[in-house]
């Protein structure tokens, strides 16, 4: 494996230190103590992803027209480490809509030229052991910094406030990393995406739609991990441990991503997407039912286990079907629709939350993923390799 994947795998852990210290928190302390209500959380949440998923359009197609992807990833980093601080200073709801926002510009701007920098560095051979190394690193960050705010917590007497302001430094790691560790590679002019480089998607081929549309369906059937944290919560978990539930889809997650990636380059792909979804499908059995906190562990868990075992191969589909001149595009457009999916998804479940409660949420989840999988199996022959 290309040494500029591992450095790639060490940005992406330290960002998610960062970000996840800050998110395993965010929707009890909107909820706690700024006052926002579940509708809110998840317009918030909603908002934010979608918005990187439209700048993701944008920043995959001029690294395809620039020839270069390492400047904007740069720029993206650079951008969502300077909103740490911004949660910290929040005194309502308006600056952490501002600062989610923010922040998720910049994942929005590194996104789609990171993924199509791992997929210039990575032999095609080890394709999906490349997405999945990538991802396994950035979820042990996402892992490390639930366990970092559970222990700050616990040191700092509950203060949220105090625990925003120590994810500050992860984030600038992240961005000294990507600055001296990353070296990107020649790409020859025969590889660079001709003029009108936003008109490119006019290019992609009926195989690419295709993953587009499982993308999508999946979103539907997956909102926000936020109710992942409010469900613990809402069943006695304390406080201070709340970040609990992201610790532990998370453990699933980084430990089951690269595996799935590997396995992905020997088996249909399609196989580990429909895994994918019965897991999510268990997963959101066991949060609607579940009597204890424990049980919403449990949940999260197998939460955890479905993201390891289709985001990397999600990924890894997107360039099987894409041009190599327009790998950027391809993830933009990929990230954009599944973005507007997982809007809507994460609105629909805060209202269904405040409506008829936690349990109806995650019920209806489960019955979009049973439609999810029914819908992959009519799309077998265009999203196998």
């Amino acid at each position: 494996m290309p040494r500029a994947i591992w450095m790639l795998g060490l940005v992406s852990l330290f960002m998610d230190v960062s970000s996840e210290m800050i998110h395993a928190l965010l929707p009890v302390f909107l909820l706690k103590t700024l006052g926002a209500s579940a509708l809110v959380i998840g317009l918030i949440e909603g908002a934010a992803e979608a918005t990187a998923a439209i700048v993701k359009v944008f920043s995959g197609a001029i690294s395809d027209r620039a020839g270069r992807r390492k400047p904007l990833t740069l720029l993206g980093y650079g951008m969502a480490a300077l909103t740490k601080p911004l949660f910290a200073l929040a005194s309502g709801v308006g600056l952490v809509f501002f600062a989610r926002i923010a922040d998720r510009i910049g994942k929005g701007i590194r996104g789609a030229p990171r993924d199509a920098l791992v997929a210039d560095l990575a032999p095609a051979s080890l394709r999906g052991a490349a997405f999945g190394l990538r991802q396994s690193m950035d979820t042990v960050g996402a892992l490390l910094g639930p366990l970092l705010a559970i222990l700050l917590m616990a040191l700092l007497s509950d203060n949220i406030r105090q625990v925003f302001w120590f994810a500050v430094l992860p984030a600038m790691l992240a961005v000294a990393v990507l600055m001296f560790g990353v070296r990107e590679p020649e790409r020859p002019r025969a590889a660079v995406a001709p003029r009108q480089p936003l008109r490119g998607w006019r290019a992609l081929q009926r195989p690419f739609w295709v993953v587009v549309a499982v993308g999508v369906i999946f979103q539907l059937a997956r909102f926000s991990e936020a109710f992942l944290i409010l469900r613990t919560q809402q069943l006695g978990l304390e406080l201070a441990f709340t970040p609990l539930a992201l610790v532990t889809m998370n453990l699933t997650y980084s430990l089951s991503a690269y595996p799935a990636g590997h396995w992905a380059d020997r088996v249909p792909r399609q196989r580990l997407l429909a895994l994918g979804l019965l897991l999510l499908i268990a997963a959101d059995a066991a949060l609607a039912y579940a009597p204890d906190w424990r049980w919403a562990l449990a949940g999260a868990a197998i939460w955890g286990l479905h993201l390891g075992c289709t985001q990397g191969v999600l990924a890894a589909l997107v360039v099987d079907t894409a041009p190599d001149t327009l790998r950027g595009t391809a993830f933009g457009v990929f990230n954009l629709l599944s973005g507007a999916a997982l809007l809507l998804a994460s609105v629909l479940a805060g209202a269904l939350w405040q409506a008829a409660g936690p349990a109806w949420t995650f019920a209806a989840g489960a019955g979009l993923a049973v439609l999810a999988l029914l819908s992959l199996a009519r799309t077998a022959r265009p999203v196998t390799t």
